[in-house]
């Protein structure tokens, strides 16, 4: 989980910086660095943290109302990975239609999220 969430938190940081560069090698390279954090560090991280929560999930029959929100939250968090993918590609192909300050508030996202898991954890307020 803190592999994917540490991709989470670092690639849109690294699409601001990728939407402010202006020169071919800095593009050039923040498109390999985007690949390799998507693909190799975020999706891998983000199927064992899906696979692992089923598994607790369903081997200790865990339940309640609080943990219906976290799930939800967890399909969200999966929704903004794959839209990750989806910029990712836009990127690769020269197709960026946002600013900086667009992915400076995207990358504020998953830190709601992750705030609002813990406390559904922690607190178990339903």
């Amino acid at each position: 989980m803190v592999t994917w969430f540490a991709g989470l938190f670092y690639l849109p940081r690294l699409f601001v910086y990728h939407a402010m560069s202006d020169d071919a090698p800095g593009i050039e390279r923040f498109k390999v660095m985007e690949r390799k954090l998507y693909y190799g560090i975020m999706t891998p991280g983000a199927v064992l943290t899906i696979a692992f929560g089923l598994w607790l999930w369903l081997g200790y029959g865990i339940s309640g109302g609080w943990l219906h929100i976290k799930l939800a939250l967890v399909v969200v968090l999966i929704a903004y990975h794959l839209y990750c993918g989806k910029l990712l590609a836009d990127f690769k192909h020269d197709r960026n239609r946002h600013g900086h300050v667009y992915y400076r508030w995207f990358n504020e996202i998953p830190v709601v999220i992750l705030f609002a898991v813990v406390m559904l954890v922690v607190i178990k307020p339903l």
